[in-house]
């Protein structure tokens, strides 16, 4: 490979009217930013002061703010950035590490929830057995495997997209991702593309897992009143974030291998941010919203004001 391909630098898609709204738009994303981190650092603040949320759940909760924070900081800096400048490039060096940090997120995210559902599982199905099975050296397995796959994953399709001679260096989109690089190349994709459907499959596994056991969830809860109850406190909303991250990731994935310019400007770039925006700023609301003992300590410095000045 050339030292073009290997220093090359992108152009971006940028956004509509950017020339006239750039300020528009930087302050509705810079206020999304702020307001992502707001959510998850509060939400991780909550669970690591309070010693009754040290269960696995709430850990398992807490992995996927920080998932969120670390996804979220893949793409809000270096947009804000491209929109203050209003320039729209970056070295391909760097849009390498943006794929890997946004997608490893994606794929953390997913495996954080596949083992969510797992921990629901035992605790409501098996609860004689849950502090056996889900001690501190399990949860610490799960940690390791909802950063380790999306990690080694996500280094081999940069690796397999970085080897390849670069013939254009525009990717239609308002960030970088691995398969619009692919697209880039002048080069047989075959490998790349197969690599991305067996991810494809193992994400759609990881899915039908899930479903799979809620729906076992739900049958074994049907004959008590006490079991109904904690499924559905705290197994709607991983099924919430589930459906809303599965909608969110088939949409980029569509977006990114089908996508095309004939689709309206809008739609490509609600396509391409839905997955960005949604799911950091949906999981901390809908967690602290539904599940009564964050709810409770979330909500505490607010009541003890409202008694103070009573």
């Amino acid at each position: 490979m050339d030292n073009q391909s290997y220093f090359a630098t992108y152009t971006l898609a940028e956004p509509r009217d950017s020339k006239s709204y750039r300020h528009i738009y930087f302050t509705c994303f810079f206020s999304l930013y702020v307001l992502i981190l707001f959510l998850n650092i509060w939400l991780i603040i909550v669970i690591v002061l309070e010693r009754a949320l040290h269960e696995p759940m709430y850990i398992f909760l807490c992995n996927l703010c920080l998932n969120g924070i670390y996804g979220a900081t893949g793409f809000y800096p270096k947009f804000l950035h491209d929109l203050m400048l209003d320039s729209y490039t970056i070295p391909s060096y760097m849009c390498a590490l943006q794929a890997f940090v946004i997608y490893t997120s994606v794929k953390c995210e997913y495996c954080t929830l596949a083992v969510m559902a797992y921990d629901r599982h035992v605790a409501i199905c098996r609860p004689l057995d849950y502090h056996t099975k889900m001690n501190r050296f399990s949860c610490v397995l799960l940690l390791a495997f909802c950063w380790t796959v999306p990690l080694i994953t996500m280094t081999i399709s940069v690796s397999l997209s970085n080897r390849m001679a670069l013939c254009k260096y525009h990717i239609d989109k308002l960030y970088c991702d691995n398969w619009s690089m692919v697209k880039l190349s002048c080069q047989s994709t075959v490998i790349n593309n197969t690599y991305g459907f067996l991810i494809i499959a193992f994400l759609f596994i990881l899915f039908v897992s899930i479903i799979v056991s809620y729906i076992k969830l739900a049958v074994a809860c049907k004959a008590s009143l006490e079991c109904r109850r904690k499924f559905w406190q705290t197994c709607v909303p991983h099924l919430f974030s589930l459906v809303n991250f599965s909608i969110a990731l088939l949409f980029d994935t569509m977006y990114s291998r089908y996508g095309s310019r004939d689709f309206p400007e809008n739609l490509r770039n609600f396509l391409a941010l839905e997955i960005i925006i949604v799911p950091p700023l949906f999981n901390p609301v809908i967690y602290g919203l539904k599940l009564k003992e964050i709810r409770k300590r979330l909500l505490k410095p607010f009541n003890n004001v409202v008694k103070m000045s009573g």
